[in-house]
C-alpha cells in the first residue's frame, strides 16, 4: 500500500511539472519575445541575405523589443546552415533567413538532411528583387532577345553561360530560358558570382545571368551587354532593358527572394509576432531607399501565403533538376 501511494504521489507530481511546464510554455508565448533572437544566416557576412538582414535588424529590434542576433554559419552553398537551424528548437527564438537557395538548392545535392518545406515554419516572403539581368559579352551577335535565341538554335551546343552554382540565381533562370525556347547551351560551372563575372568579361563565356547591382556598373561601361531582366517587372535602375516576358518569353519571372523561416512546429502567435516586425520593417520610409537603390523591394507575404510560396517553388525546381538530370537518384 506504501509502495502504491508512491506510485499516485510520483504520478500526481509529475502530472503537476507537465502542467506547470504547459503554462510556462503558455506563457512564454504571450510574452514572446523576452530574450535576443538567433537569425541564422548560412552565408558568409556581406552577402545578399546577410546584406538585407542588417538593414531590417534595427527595425526588428524596434518592432520587437528584443535584439536581433545574427548568426552567419556558411558552408555548401548554405545547406550547413539550414540544417543546423532545422535541428534547433522550435521556440521562436532560432530563425533562418536565406534566399531562394532554400528550394533551389537541395534537388541539386544528393546529401541534403531536411526537407525544405516540411522542415521549417514559414514566416514571410520578405523581400524580393526585380530579378537577375541577363548579360552578354559584347562580341556575342545579338542585341537583343530574339537575336540570342536566334543564333543559340543556329549554333547549338556552342553558346556558353556562366553557373555559379546549381540551384542559383544563375542557374535556375538560364536552365527556364533553355525549356522554354528548346535550346542548347553549355553550361559552364564555376565556384562563384566573381570568378564567373570575370570568364564573361574576358570573353571566355557568353552570357551570364547576374545581380542587377553587378551588372548596371558593367553595363554602363560598355564591357557587357544587357537583353533582358528576369523578374515580371523593369527596375528604374536600369529602365532601358526589357523583362524576358516584354522580350518575348511570355510568362518568364524567375526573382531571387529572401524570406524568414523557424523549425518545423513554431507556434502560429509567434509566427503572427515576427511577421508583423518584418512588415513594419520594411515598409519603413529609410529601408525602403536602401533597398530601391539595390534594386530590391519589400513585400513581407503572410505566412499562409509563403507556405504555399515555397511548396510551389521547391516543386518547380525539382521538376528543373530532373529536367537537367542532376537531382538526387530516385
Amino acid at each position: 500500500m506504501q509502495y502504491l501511494n508512491r506510485r499516485l504521489w510520483t504520478i500526481g507530481m509529475c502530472g503537476m511539472a507537465w502542467q506547470a511546464a504547459h503554462a510556462q510554455n503558455a506563457f512564454s508565448t504571450k510574452d514572446y519575445p523576452n530574450k535576443p533572437i538567433k537569425v541564422v544566416v548560412p552565408s558568409p557576412p556581406g552577402g545578399p541575405p546577410d546584406l538585407i538582414l542588417r538593414i531590417l535588424v534595427p527595425r526588428l529590434n524596434a518592432a520587437l523589443g528584443q535584439p536581433v542576433v545574427i548568426d552567419n554559419r556558411p558552408g555548401a552553398g548554405g545547406l550547413v546552415g539550414t540544417a543546423y537551424v532545422a535541428r534547433l528548437p522550435a521556440d521562436g527564438y532560432n530563425a533562418l533567413f536565406t534566399t531562394a537557395s532554400h528550394t533551389n538548392i537541395p534537388p541539386f545535392n544528393e546529401n541534403v538532411t531536411y526537407d525544405p518545406v516540411r522542415d521549417f515554419t514559414h514566416v514571410t516572403l520578405a523581400v524580393q528583387n526585380f530579378g537577375q539581368v541577363l548579360v552578354v559579352h559584347p562580341d556575342v551577335q545579338a542585341r537583343n532577345l530574339t537575336e540570342l535565341i536566334a543564333l543559340a538554335r543556329k549554333n547549338p551546343g556552342k553558346l556558353t553561360y556562366g553557373n555559379a552554382g546549381n540551384g542559383t540565381a544563375s542557374h535556375i533562370p538560364a536552365e527556364v530560358m533553355k525549356t522554354m525556347t528548346g535550346t542548347d547551351i553549355l553550361s559552364v560551372p564555376y565556384r562563384g558570382v566573381a570568378e564567373a563575372t570575370t570568364d564573361l568579361l574576358a570573353g571566355r563565356i557568353d552570357m551570364f545571368f547576374v545581380g542587377t547591382q553587378i551588372a548596371v556598373e558593367h553595363v554602363k561601361s560598355g564591357r557587357l551587354r544587357a537583353i533582358a531582366l528576369t523578374g515580371k517587372k523593369r527596375w528604374k535602375g536600369m529602365p532601358e532593358v526589357p523583362t524576358m516576358d516584354e522580350a518575348g518569353l511570355k510568362g518568364f519571372n524567375v526573382v531571387n527572394w529572401f524570406g524568414l523561416w523557424l523549425p518545423a512546429g513554431a507556434p502560429p502567435e509567434i509566427v503572427q509576432k515576427l511577421h508583423a516586425a518584418v512588415a513594419k520593417a520594411v515598409s519603413d520610409p529609410d529601408v525602403k531607399q536602401q533597398f530601391d537603390v539595390q534594386g530590391l523591394e519589400g513585400v513581407a507575404m503572410k505566412p499562409e501565403e509563403f507556405a504555399l510560396f515555397v511548396a510551389s517553388e521547391a516543386k518547380a525546381t525539382q521538376e528543373i533538376a530532373h529536367r537537367v538530370n542532376a537531382g538526387p537518384k530516385k
